[in-house]
């Protein structure tokens, strides 16, 4: 990984890198810190990548204007859970209650972030695995684990040995967004790629999903910026 710097006002530095997994040339602006990643496939010349970047300078500009500022969770903030965003409120004993408007979080208050990202798992692996289970079951097959990360690069991901990984940030957006990337992973299971016959599938499982990747893409890396 390089770093490089493309001139103008203001200048816009960007992390060179590349991958074995990239087929193109991509650009990406990290909506919790700002940070620019330019990735390319291997063998890709730095100038060919650059120039890519070059060319998208007034794109990349226009992002990070729109760059929101983290979020620290706690006691007062606003926080999305399965689509809604809630007022996080103290709440009785020590456990975690979400309503249709607000999050109570019992206990210390400089425990609200621990508290608040423990439920928030838990909720994301209940639901998740029962898409998964759901799924699977549809295509007559099945998966050998479901692990839960906190990845920016991807929502989710089915490894040849079948094991599922999934974001738990699924669990702040819409209940359609989290289904439909279980239905993307869980299609995996029958067809490692995105070909044409890897789209049937997952049509067949969620329906059309044009809704729910389109949020990803407008909305997914704002989930990013809550810093629990």
């Amino acid at each position: 990984m390089s770093v490089h710097v493309i001139p103008g006002d203001p200048p816009v530095e960007l992390l060179l890198r590349r991958s074995g997994r990239a087929r193109r040339i991509s650009l990406r602006v990290s909506a919790l810190d700002g940070r620019v990643t330019l990735t390319c496939p291997q063998g890709t010349p730095d100038g060919t990548a650059l120039a890519f970047a070059h060319e998208k300078a007034d794109w990349l500009r226009q992002q990070l204007d729109r760059t929101h500022d983290a979020v620290a969770v706690g006691i007062g903030c606003d926080l999305p859970f399965r689509g809604r965003l809630l007022r996080v409120l103290p709440g009785s004993g020590r456990g975690v209650r979400a309503g249709q408007e607000c999050v109570h979080v019992g206990g210390a208050p400089d425990r609200a972030a621990a508290r608040l990202e423990g439920f928030f798992k838990q909720t994301a692996r209940d639901r998740l695995a029962e898409a998964s289970d759901r799924y699977a079951a549809a295509l007559g097959l099945s998966y050998t684990r479901l692990t839960l990360r906190d990845t920016r690069s991807r929502w989710g991901s089915c490894s040849s040995q079948g094991g599922l990984m999934y974001s738990w940030r699924l669990i702040m957006a819409p209940d359609a967004v989290l289904e439909y990337v279980a239905a993307h992973e869980v299609a995996h299971l029958a067809e490692m790629n995105h070909s044409p016959r890897f789209w049937q599938h997952v049509a067949r499982l969620y329906g059309d999903c044009s809704a729910p990747r389109r949020w990803l893409r407008d909305h997914g890396p704002g989930l990013h910026r809550y810093q629990f």
